[in-house]
């Protein structure tokens, strides 16, 4: 490999050499006030810089002859300048006029050169630092909802938004589309389940977030089936820029965030940093009595040289926040239902489940559920990039990151009576009709009423350490010819984690009311005897489920060239990769602890991890390869197309260990096949696209984890195999109808359906009422049926109104219905969440502003349904109760935002 690369080195170096020409100046507006991060580019080439604070710009090109200097900022016009370059450096300053094309921006991610959106052949979206703090976001999903294509559920609360990308099939979190921070993701991507926005979350420190879809995407760092979101910090120039941003919202919201940004050092310094973080308490989206709280610390320190820079990147964070899942809703409406106090039940979880503790065999064990998503911990990474002279660049990217997430599951319904019942149907349910002498009573309280309701609820709490380092090298070389130009580079990507999957489970029974007490039961059976089925509100003391270990090493090599022509732009890459991974599964047993008269024998034995391990090690090679190209029509239309094959490692922790080095079924990459063309427009008043794909999925391999024997996610149920395929079409406008009016939006329409549909269970057992025997397959039942959890059609539809002194907004993001399984037996209605918001700018001398704004989420308090219950084996649309996730309620914010 090494003499490959030697050689393909040599062949980038034939080269002839041009005449260097170095450009520079600013970039105001027409009040005079420099505009920081313009773009200044030559016309169909991959040479240009983005201004400083100062407005100033500079940078060398091998271009000779007449050219076209383009420039271009968000929310201004374009302007076009001819110069003729002969190697003489040139000084040239720009006024910009508001007005604006949104795709003139450049994009940053997944790509080695310097183009704008409208000149990149694949679908690109984004959102500066003035949309995310205008929104206000409850979570990952408020920030990515308004991308087309893209399905993002956020019922869940704060954390582990579920991202569906294009009609493809995935379990949930980001699985198709990773998560970055300035161009690497924070910890284990395909490792473990574990959702990638629990790691970092936004603050003023972020300068705005990129979701590239397709293309080159699948090439380039961690490489992905269907796009990358990369999240771009601001980093530090010439003039010093600090924002204090408060935050208070219903529900105790309290929010502080900050950055500070400048020159270290006396005038002659190069060297720059970037501070940002925030602290927060928060009793919301829904208070019931277990509040979060937080806080993270991010920043970059730049170094500048000559030709080049170094940019050292941390964060730290400790942040703790809700997670919500589905809880019994009406059967008819699946709207939210009354509890025994007459009050509208919103969730069940409870602070009376805090610091729950028992014996186990291995010592005392006091959960963390209170705790919500807990995760403490930092990355560190450097970004070396450097111009080695005569069109030669080199980028290189290292990161350390090491994490612990403690997610705590309080999953309500789930149990032998996942539905309200009185008593007397509660104990028929498990077995003991005719009981007497019954004693129930709320823990520490008073007796329960005859008529009150009472379920079962399962509290997970899972232990996730986690290590990672990651590093990226690249180099790039420029070739110029007399009709093409070439941009040739060649990287690597390489990563190595370690993981644990620990989890602890116990079972309790509550009353049915929101936020509800937990209940003591007892009574005597039948026989006489005296029984215990619920103790300080435990019918369960499970204990110790899982000690799991992870590792995971991924080896990549790319290379690609995007090449610029007179009209054209086209990009060839291939990627090849290399995944070792291995999954080591610790034994549980159980032992009897309690021996107390009467317990159960679920609240006498307590689980423990036995210290005995099966482990199996996978490898296996997948290969990408993209295609793309994009024609200008005019200046303001581009066509484009791009065709690709990329893969998917199966998560580390999918890997299905059957003894020491044997696992079941085989370890392969899935496949993914798309194909996308469209168009592009952008003018001073109108920008759009609009574009047609067909995705393929092929070997997907799926683990459906069921209730079996009053467990939950634990238990691996059934296999599927599955080939999907999906013809859609995204339309995206941002008409500028009248002075500071507009009017954006989206729309996505998809048909899906799966091609090919083979279940195997891998444990027998009884589940919702369907009897499964292990080892039976079914082929084909589902064939031709559409994909769980993705709608037919999607769209945001937005109005603006912005004259830099009032701002406001009203958006509406709709959803159209969507199937709850894979049989498509039960229909979830489609809904609309509405959001409103508004600010006033007041100015103060030395360009001092403050912002006092608001927003409303969920304007019209919607309950639509993100998803139903995703671990029962089948649920039906004739029962009393459906268990379900609605969106989160209603809610409003305020916030003050100085800039000085």
């Amino acid at each position: 490999m090494t003499k490959l690369i030697y050689t393909l080195l040599c062949v980038f170096s034939i080269s002839t050499t041009f005449a260097q020409t170095e450009i520079s100046g600013t970039v105001k507006d027409n009040s005079g006030v420099p505009v920081t991060g313009a773009n200044v580019v030559i016309a169909a080439s991959s040479s240009g810089a983005t201004t400083d604070f100062d407005g100033n710009y500079s940078f060398t090109t091998s271009a000779t002859g007449e050219q076209t200097i383009k420039v271009s900022f968000l929310g201004y016009e374009t302007l076009n300048k001819v110069v003729s370059l002969n190697g003489s450096s040139m000084t040239l300053n720009f006024v910009l006029i508001e007005g604006g094309n949104t795709l003139d921006e450049v994009v940053l991610t997944a790509s080695s050169t310097f183009r704008s959106q409208k000149e990149t052949p694949n679908s690109i979206s984004s959102l500066k630092t003035q949309e995310l703090t205008r929104l206000n976001a409850n979570s990952q999903a408020d920030i990515v909802a308004s991308i087309p294509g893209i399905v993002a559920d956020g019922g869940g609360g704060e954390a582990a938004t579920n991202i569906f990308v294009r009609g493809l099939p995935s379990g949930g979190q980001n699985d198709f589309s990773p998560i970055q921070y300035d161009g690497l993701t924070l910890a284990g991507y395909g490792l473990s389940s574990t959702a990638g926005d629990v790691y970092a979350k936004v603050d003023q420190g972020v300068k705005g977030v990129e979701f590239v879809r397709g293309g080159s995407s699948i090439l380039y760092g961690a490489g992905s089936t269907a796009g990358v979101m990369n999240y771009i910090s601001k980093t530090g120039d010439t003039n010093d820029e600090n924002i204090i941003n408060f935050e208070v919202a219903t529900k105790g919201r309290i929010k502080g965030e900050f950055y500070s940004g400048g020159k270290v050092g006396g005038e002659d310094s190069n060297t720059y940093y970037a501070v940002s973080g925030f602290v927060r308490k928060d009793d919301g989206p829904l208070d019931f009595g277990l509040p979060t709280k937080g806080y993270q610390f991010r920043g970059n320190l730049k170094k500048k040289f000559e030709n080049g820079s170094f940019t050292f990147y941390t964060q730290f964070i400790d942040d703790k926040a809700q997670f919500l899942l589905g809880l019994p809703l009406d059967g008819d409406s699946r709207e939210r239902i009354t509890g025994n106090d007459g009050e509208t039940v919103y969730q069940l979880n409870s602070s009376h489940v805090r610091n729950i503790s028992f014996l186990t065999p291995a010592g005392e064990y006091k959960s963390p559920i209170g705790d919500g998503v807990h995760t403490k911990g930092f990355y560190a990474m450097g970004v070396f990039d450097y111009d080695l002279g005569n069109d030669w660049k080199i980028n290189s990217k290292v990161k350390v990151s090491d994490y612990v997430n403690d997610f705590g599951l309080y999953v309500a319904a789930s149990g032998t009576v996942n539905t309200p019942a009185n008593l007397s149907d509660y104990l028929d349910a498990y077995g003991y009709a005719g009981a007497t002498n019954i004693n129930a009573s709320y823990v520490g309280g008073t007796a329960l009423a005859a008529n009150d309701r009472v379920i079962d609820n399962l509290n997970i709490d899972r232990n996730r350490p986690i290590t990672d380092l990651t590093g990226e090298f690249s180099i790039t070389k420029k070739l110029e010819g007399d009709k093409v130009e070439h941009n040739i580079t060649l990287g690597t990507y390489l990563t190595s984690s370690q993981g644990e999957d620990n989890n602890w489970q116990y079972r309790t029974l509550s009353a049915f009311n929101d936020a509800p007490e937990l209940v003591n039961l007892s009574f005597t059976d039948v026989n006489g005897n005296d029984v215990i089925l619920a103790q300080n509100g435990l019918t369960a003391r499970i204990g110790r489920t899982a000690a799991t270990f992870l590792t995971q090493d991924r080896t990549a090599f790319y290379l690609t060239d995007e090449m610029v022509l007179d009209r054209w732009r086209i990009d060839v890459g291939f990627r090849v990769e290399n995944q070792k991974a291995s999954r080591e599964i610790g034994s549980t047993d159980t032992k009897q602890v309690y021996t107390d008269v009467g317990l159960t024998s679920a609240l006498q034995n307590v689980g423990y991890a036995t210290g005995e391990y099966k482990r199996a090690e996978v490898s296996t090679t997948g290969f990408a390869a993209s295609l793309a190209a994009l024609y200008k029509i005019n200046d303001n239309l581009n066509a484009y197309a791009n065709m690709s094959k990329g893969y998917f490692f199966p998560l580390t922790r999918s890997i299905n260990v059957v003894s020491n080095d044997v696992i079941a079924g085989e370890y392969k990459p899935e496949n993914i096949y798309q194909v996308e063309t469209g168009l592009k427009y952008g003018s001073s008043k109108f920008s759009g696209t609009v574009a047609a794909y067909y995705t393929t999925l092929v070997d997907r391999v799926a683990i459906q984890r069921l209730n079996y024997g009053g467990t939950i996610g634990t238990v691996d149920g059934i296999k599927t195999i599955q080939d999907t395929k999906t013809l859609g079409m995204e339309v995206s406008w941002l008409w500028k109808f009248a002075e500071n009016l507009s009017f954006n939006g989206n729309f996505t329409y998809q048909g899906h359906e799966l091609k090919t549909d083979e279940r195997t269970v891998l444990q027998s057992g009884t589940v919702d009422g369907v009897v499964l025997v292990e080892g039976d397959v079914t082929n084909g039942a589902n064939v031709g049926k559409k994909l769980r959890r993705q709608p037919t059609t999607l769209s945001t539809l937005r109005l603006d109104y912005d004259n830099r002194k009032l701002d406001a907004f009203a958006s509406a993001n709709i959803r159209g219905s969507q199937f709850n399984d894979d049989a498509n037996l039960v229909e979830l209605d489609g809904f609309t969440v509405l959001r409103i918001g508004a600010g006033y700018t007041i100015g103060f001398e030395d360009d001092k502003k403050l912002r006092l704004g608001f927003s409303v989420y969920n304007l019209a308090d919607s309950q639509g349904l993100s998803e139903g219950d995703p671990r029962a084996f089948s649920q039906s649309t004739s029962q009393d109760y459906f268990v379900g996730r609605p969106i989160l309620p209603r809610r409003a914010f305020f916030n003050a935002t100085l800039t000085f």
